[in-house]
């Protein structure tokens, strides 16, 4: 059997039946049709089994994989990279939504620059209904300084090649759930000379409210900072002079949850795209 050219991580635990549809028919109806999805069910509770997967069974090429515990999006995502059997691995979350071009144009890309390893896209901002509230830009090229302020990819939005993700040993998993598994990822692949891109178009529909940050808590917030210090380093990035951004989970974590969306729907935090 011929294997597909992408394989789709969608990693699900108790999600919203009808945003975890949009997600998946925004991939069915992509442009681009040599995929796979690997639809893993992260120990969801039995109400959500039989939700989650109704959707395997929209289409041939998705693969329903459970875990009868609750492990951690990194756990989950490393579980679906061992099912994978793409040539690329494409992110996707079960409450956002990917624009029809997105995997035609970003496999493009990768395919017509071998010397990028993951290429990711600008992000339009949706609410709890789908509504458009913003976007959010990236760099071009991000180098090393792009790391401080925040994540310079938009993780949910990205095309990886799979022996690249390989041979970086995949995702730092733990047995429970954290947060930060994206940051040290692209932090530790840049660290070994992977470089990547953005494109410039908006390619993916990110959902993000005031209550996306009631999952924020303390202990995630403190996991951050150590993984952002020890990135820093490694990345060659002076501590001293940059501690603001070291600790910005934590002032983060300060801010009562409406006035941080406030603050982010107002463009805090994120500037504008350089190059």
């Amino acid at each position: 059997m011929k294997k597909p050219v992408v394989s789709v991580l969608l990693c699900v635990h108790n999600p919203k039946k009808e945003q975890l549809e949009q997600a998946v028919d925004s991939i069915l109806v992509q442009t681009f049709t040599d995929w796979e999805m690997i639809l893993y069910d992260d120990g969801s509770g039995q109400g959500f089994v039989d939700v989650i997967y109704a959707q395997s069974l929209k289409d041939e090429r998705i693969r329903y994989v459970r875990s009868c515990d609750h492990h951690s999006l990194a756990y989950g995502l490393n579980a679906a990279l061992c099912q994978a059997k793409g040539e690329f691995i494409a992110r996707m979350d079960g409450d956002d939504i990917s624009h029809p071009r997105r995997l035609e144009l970003e496999v493009a890309f990768l395919k017509a620059h071998p010397e990028y390893a993951y290429v990711g896209c600008y992000l339009a901002l949706i609410d709890e209904k789908g509504a458009c509230w913003g976007t959010r830009r990236y760099p071009r090229e991000p180098v090393k300084e792009d790391f401080l302020p925040y994540l310079p990819y938009p993780h949910p939005a990205m095309v990886i090649r799979k022996e690249i993700l390989i041979e970086c040993g995949g995702y730092a998993a733990g047995e429970k759930p954290r947060r930060g598994e994206d940051y040290e990822l692209f932090m530790q692949l840049h660290k070994n000379g992977k470089q990547g891109a953005n494109l410039s178009e908006t390619l993916f529909y990110y959902r993000e409210t005031a209550e996306s940050y009631k999952r924020r808590k303390l202990k995630f917030q403190l996991q951050e900072i150590g993984i952002r210090a020890r990135g820093f380093k490694e990345l060659g990035l002076p501590l001293f002079g940059n501690l603001h951004h070291v600790v910005k989970p934590l002032a983060v974590w300060l801010v009562p949850r409406r006035l941080l969306f406030r603050m982010k729907q107002r463009g805090w935090s994120y500037g504008q795209a350089r190059g």
